[in-house]
C-alpha cells in the first residue's frame, strides 16, 4: 500500500487518489491543486472544465514570475492567472478516479469534498537541443506525483424548536433573577 503524506481524520467516510511521475508540469499542476482545494467534488469538476475552455482562470501565487495579468483573477482576489490546460485535465482524471473509489466504498458522492490535495516534484527526465556551433544543452522536464483525499460533508442538522425555545426561556428566567438580586442589594459606592 503507498503511504500518504496525511492520514484522513474518518477514513471510514474518505477515499484517496493518487498518480506518480505524471508527464505534467509540475508548478504549473500545483497552482491549479490549490485552486480547487476545499471545494466540492461538483464544483472542482466544473471548475476544471472551465479552465479547459478559458472560461475561469487559475489564480498563480507562488510560480508567478512572468505571469501575465487577466481579468479572470479578480473573482480570486489576484491579479495574475493562466489556463494550465494539461494540468487541468490530469486533476479532471484525478477526480474521476477518486469519484469511482468513493463509489466503491459506498459513499456519498455528492457530498465529497476535497480536503487535502498534494503536488510534489518527481524526477526530472532527461531530453536534449540542439545549440549553434554544434552545442548541446539539456532540455529537462519537470514531472510531479499528484495525491488527493477526499471526505464526505456532515449533513448539518438544525436544532429541534422544542429545543431551542427552552434554552431561551431558561436564560430570560436568570436574566430576571439577577436583576431582582441587584435590586435588593444595590452596590455602595
Amino acid at each position: 500500500m503507498v503511504r500518504y503524506s496525511l492520514d484522513p481524520e474518518n477514513p471510514t467516510k474518505s477515499c484517496k487518489s493518487r498518480g506518480s511521475n505524471l508527464r505534467v508540469h509540475f508548478k504549473n499542476t500545483r497552482e491549479t491543486a490549490q485552486a480547487i482545494k476545499g471545494m466540492h467534488i461538483r464544483k472542482a469538476t466544473k471548475y476544471l472544465k472551465d479552465v479547459t475552455l478559458k472560461k475561469q482562470c487559475v489564480p498563480f501565487r507562488r510560480y508567478n514570475g512572468g505571469i501575465g495579468r487577466c481579468a479572470q483573477a479578480k473573482q480570486w482576489g489576484w491579479t495574475q492567472g493562466r489556463w494550465p490546460k494539461k494540468s487541468a485535465e490530469f486533476l479532471l482524471h484525478m477526480l474521476k478516479n477518486a469519484e469511482s473509489n468513493a463509489e466503491l466504498k459506498g459513499l456519498d458522492v455528492d457530498s465529497l469534498v476535497i480536503e487535502h490535495i498534494q503536488v510534489n516534484k518527481a524526477p526530472k527526465m532527461r531530453r536534449r537541443t540542439y545549440r549553434a556551433h554544434g552545442r548541446i544543452n539539456p532540455y529537462m522536464s519537470s514531472p510531479c506525483h499528484i495525491e488527493m483525499i477526499l471526505t464526505e460533508k456532515e449533513q448539518i442538522v438544525p436544532k429541534p424548536e422544542e429545543e431551542v425555545a427552552q434554552k431561551k426561556k431558561r436564560i430570560y428566567c436568570c436574566c430576571l433573577l439577577k436583576e431582582l438580586q441587584h435590586s435588593r442589594y444595590p452596590r455602595r459606592s
